[in-house]
């Protein structure tokens, strides 16, 4: 039997991860990606001309193409319904239709779905009306409850604000909220204190197997400062959220959700992360994602042993046995480092000269890793062409030593007016950061 033939949909960090960790497996015969970027032709020929979220188009490609497997990397192909049309035209495909995305879509249905399943997740409300959603902003300040405001739509990451002050709120609100498209929701959500964590499952209708757990780092600046981003960085493993803890996560989250969606008639088919915060009570779910995280994909996949087209596929098969059998976690630490723009999130400046950041390719498997993001191929090298430009991981026996490696990495990167966190698992150690 011939090796698995796979395409990837996407062209950021987490689609080289994917491309690079999917081409290491003994089973696959040939990776592609659409549409890439300047480092992903590393490690998978690029189909530059494929846009993956024209679902017509990418049925046609992979029908004529005759893949295998298709994994949906990013949120907005599942949104706008690839994994519906690869369904029909009974092409196996990694990630959910677009009734089932809509735990990450829609952070509003999201909500309520929990609330239905059981999951223990924040009080919230949804409101299609700004004045509406400052009344009740006023009297939760005045309850002394804060709130985080949430866009009810796909926002790149960046339709979370968490507000210090009422003011601060109220801003917020009137800022997602006239870019909005009509009828559009905001949720404000009671802001809860803990330590947060990002777990992953596979999930194929009601089976429900543990990947694995990381921490990401949302805001901009060390230390916790700046605006909310995609992400600067991430670890894993989590210290004191090991396995027997990511267990009991499956049984009060993710089999509960799965359960539901199933009944309801939208299966979930996919990888599903949930965004945790550790209380006092417990885990509390913030929200859920429809797909590997970006950052948290570029540390968790390289810690991944064994068959992991295996497990994709019998995602996309309803292959429990598949599923179970496949994977693994390596022993030490992985660290992630995102090098982002000039300028990012707001107004990140493009089109600079990229030197320092090779990118990975399917033989690379030492202790530095570099996944490319916004890059493009030019005649004389790489340069930057978005926000979040590439991200370094390093590995090693444990997070410091892994923080080591990634920021030898970082050091040797150069791109005029990058920005970086000094800080990525730094809170995990009693070690001053990496001179950097």
């Amino acid at each position: 039997m011939s090796g698995l033939d796979i395409l990837v949909l996407g062209g950021g960090a987490r689609e080289h991860a994917l491309a690079w960790r999917l081409s290491r497996d003994d089973g696959v015969a040939r990776v592609r990606i659409a549409p890439g970027n300047g480092g992903t032709r590393a490690v998978a020929e690029s189909v530059p001309d494929l846009d993956p979220t024209n679902a017509l188009a990418v049925v046609r490609h992979a029908a004529r193409e005759r893949y295998d497997l298709v994994v949906i990397g990013p949120e907005a192909p599942l949104a706008a319904g690839v994994a519906d049309a690869l369904d029909q035209a009974r092409i196996p495909a990694f990630g959910p239709m677009r009734a089932a995305a809509r735990l990450e879509s829609s952070k509003a249905y999201a909500k309520h779905q929990m609330e239905r399943a059981g999951v223990p997740t924040p009080a919230a409300r949804a409101f299609t009306d700004a004045a509406a959603a400052l009344t009740h902003a006023r009297a939760e300040d005045a309850a002394g409850r804060s709130q985080v405001v949430k866009a009810d739509w796909l926002a790149g990451g960046k339709g979370v604000v968490v507000p210090d002050s009422l003011q601060a709120t109220e801003s917020a609100i009137h800022s997602l909220m006239d870019d909005a498209r009509p009828g559009a929701q905001v949720v404000l959500e009671e802001r809860l204190t803990g330590r947060e964590v990002s777990a992953f499952a596979l999930v194929s209708g009601e089976s429900v197997v543990p990947v694995a757990a990381a921490c990401d780092y949302k805001r901009l600046g060390d230390g916790e400062t700046g605006p909310n981003t995609g992400g600067m960085g991430a670890y894993a493993p989590v210290p004191g959220f090991g396995r027997e803890a990511l267990d009991a996560v499956m049984g009060s989250v993710f089999e509960p959700i799965a359960w539901l969606m199933g009944r309801d008639g939208v299966p979930y088919r996919g990888v599903l992360y949930a965004g945790l915060m550790l209380t006092e009570s417990g885990p509390m779910v913030l929200e859920f994602n429809a797909r590997f995280g970006d950052p948290e994909a570029q540390v968790v996949l390289p810690m991944l042993e064994g068959d992991l087209a295996g497990a994709l596929l019998g995602v996309a098969t309803q292959d429990r046995g598949a599923m179970e059998g496949s994977l693994g976690i390596r022993a030490g630490a992985a660290v992630g480092v995102v090098v982002a723009s000039e300028g990012y999130p707001d107004a990140p400046a493009l089109g600079r000269e990229l030197r320092g950041a090779e990118p990975s390719s399917s033989g690379d498997d030492g202790d530095l890793l570099c996944f490319h993001a916004g890059t493009r191929a030019t005649a004389s090298g790489l340069e930057s062409s978005g926000g979040r430009v590439v991200t370094f991981v390093g590995r090693g026996t444990d997070l410091g030593a892994a923080r080591e490696a990634v920021y030898r990495g970082v050091a040797g990167c150069e791109l005029a007016g990058r920005q970086y966190r000094s800080d990525i698992a730094l809170r995990e150690l009693a070690e001053q950061p990496a001179s950097v």
